[in-house]
Parts: structure tokens; sequence; C-alpha cells
């Protein structure tokens, strides 16, 4: 049975006003919630769970994790140049349909060339509005594919528009996926213009954010190399989403977010 649809189903709510007005009105329960510098601190807590993915300390470092979704797309090759010649490590969530079926060269230069592998539905429907049987019909083809193409399943995924509760958490538990979620959108789903991009990224990024963008959008994959410029100016190490959390291990049905 599918699950009633929310009112508040709209990507144009930014993420954090969106899993408030959820919790306030009563219309989802999310339990779980993890910011990456509690995660590093839980794990010095408690050592024996560390994530073998170190990479930069950001106990010391000022990170952000750069993150794209919806790939990998016609342009996306161009993107991997950008990160190669910038040295810049990024998290990919993948989608399925029109994306890992149709450009399996990409997603293993994605894993050759060290970026982090996620998963992001094969379809990108709403997991809040399908059954658990739809959830994992959304996902484990993906995980498929990745795992035929590079050997390696993801363990990260980031759900369609951000929308979770615990039954989505509950899946994801047990399909071995920790929930991605972020803190600097740019809208680059609405805008092509590189520059309103560029200053979005900017303006919102802070120590430990995880940045959201979509490597098939016309105007994003230029607006990369300044976004990438800038941050190093301001003194950020760009990280994968692992390499954030380090050395905390991502908890498969966790919820991930600064």
């Amino acid at each position: 049975m599918k699950r009633t649809r929310s009112p508040l189903a709209s990507p144009f709510f930014s993420l954090p006003l969106l899993l408030g007005l959820f919790l306030t009105a009563g219309c989802a329960t999310l339990h779980d919630v993890t910011a990456p510098r509690d995660a590093r601190e839980a794990a010095h807590a408690a050592p024996g769970a560390e994530n073998a993915d170190t990479g930069p300390d950001c106990e010391v470092a000022k990170c952000v994790a750069l993150t794209f979704d919806g790939g990998p797309s016609a342009p996306t090759p161009k993107l991997l140049d950008i990160l190669k010649e910038k040295k810049v490590h990024a998290t990919f969530f993948l989608q399925g349909k029109g994306h890992t079926d149709t450009y399996p060269r990409t997603v293993l230069r994605m894993a050759e060339e060290g970026h982090e592998i996620g998963n992001h539905t094969w379809s990108h429907k709403v997991l809040t509005e399908l059954s658990a049987k739809e959830m994992e019909a959304e996902l484990k083809p993906v995980q498929d594919d990745v795992r035929r193409i590079t050997g390696r399943a993801p363990v990260l995924m980031r759900p369609p528009q951000g929308r979770t509760d615990d039954d989505v958490s509950a899946v994801m538990k047990r399909l071995g996926l920790a929930q991605i979620l972020w803190s600097v959108t740019a809208k680059d789903y609405e805008t092509t213009d590189t520059a309103l991009i560029t200053r979005r990224v900017l303006e919102q990024t802070h120590r430990d954010g995880i940045i959201l963008l979509h490597d098939r959008y016309k105007g994003t994959i230029p607006a990369v190399p300044g976004i990438i410029d800038a941050l190093h100016r301001r003194g950020y190490t760009i990280v994968t989403v692992s390499q954030l959390l380090s050395p905390a291990v991502p908890k498969p049905g966790g919820v991930y977010r600064p």
C-alpha cells in the first residue's frame, strides 16, 4: 500500500525548514539525525569502529563535503576533468534509470579516480510515499549496477528531495545504507546562471557543511572551478562525505546532516 503524500512535499523548501515543519506538524517522525562533528566525537569516544577512509583530519582542517546528485550524465566527464585538475574528490549520488545503466564507463571512472559513489534511487521517487517493498525496488537496482561496474556497492544514499522518516530509515538499515542530507543548495535545477550558483554556494557554506549540486544542469559544471578556488582561498579543505565523518563509520539507517 502506498503511503499518504504530505502537502509539504515540495522541492522548494529548504532542507532544515522542511524537516522542522515535518517534525512540528507531526507529518513524519525522524530520529537518529547526526551532525558530522557529533559523529566524529562519538567515534573518538568509542574507539574500535573507525572509518578506513580517513583522508584529511576534519577535527583540525576546516572541511566541507562536495556532492553531486542525479548523474552520471553526458556532461559528467567534463566535471571529472575539473575535479582531477583541482585535485578534489567528491561524493556522487547516482540515479539508475537513464544514468548508471547508460553511462557505466563514467561510473567506473568515478571509482578509479577516487570519488565516492552513493545511491540516489532508480527513478527519483519520493521514498516517504512508497511502501517498504517499493523503496527497496528503487534502491536495489542502483546497488546492483554500481557493484557490477565498480566491484563495490554503495554504503551511502541520498533520499530524493531530502524526504525521509523513520520508516525510510528502517528500510535503509536493512539495505546497509546511511542517509546523507545537505546544508548548502544552489537550487541549480532552477537556473543556468553560473554566477548565481557560485554565489549561493559560497553564501551558505560553513565548516562541516555538505554542498548539494547536480552535474547534469547547464549552469553547474562551469561554476565548479570558481567554487573550488573560492573555498580554497577561504581555507576550506574539500572532502568526500565519508572523509567528513571520519573516524566515524556511517551507520546504516542513520541520517547525517550538518
